[in-house]
């Protein structure tokens, strides 16, 4: 059973998420001055995060937008979910073949800091409570 049963739960869960992340600029100053925009599709369920880091502060956009963005990452939300828990890393999806990207992947490096702290704020958002119509627990789930 997937992590999350649909978009809409889905965007709740990244809305909050990048509400905590937006709570320290300070943390993600390297991706707020890259330039840089940044494209998340999602599957299973589908959906799209695009992340603006031309100036501060952070902007993130939920839902299909127009436009290119200089880096797109393809990948399942529950690969998402895994590597914001800590469960898989990131490089290893990368290189394993389950992240699908087109652009320059080298400005992946620019990532770095805002995926440190939205790993930070997802286990923040999961673990409060905020996300009871969100995420499934690792108990919910089966294996």
């Amino acid at each position: 059973m997937p992590v999350y049963a649909d978009a809409d739960q889905l965007y709740q869960v990244l809305q909050r998420v990048f509400e905590k992340v937006k709570e320290r600029p300070d943390a993600i100053g390297s991706f707020t001055s890259s330039n840089l925009v940044i494209r998340l599709r999602l599957t299973d369920p589908d959906a799209e995060v695009l992340l603006d880091g031309r100036q501060p502060p952070l902007e993130v956009f939920f839902g299909a937008r127009p436009g290119k963005a200089n880096l797109e990452l393809t990948m399942t939300a529950d690969l998402l979910h895994e590597v914001w828990c800590g469960q898989r890393k990131l490089k290893d999806a990368f290189f394993g073949g389950q992240i699908q990207s087109s652009g320059n992947i080298f400005l992946a490096m620019n990532l770095t800091d805002l995926f440190r702290e939205a790993e930070r704020a997802y286990a923040l958002v999961l673990g409060d409570g905020s996300a009871s119509r969100g995420a499934h627990s690792e108990e919910d789930s089966p294996s």
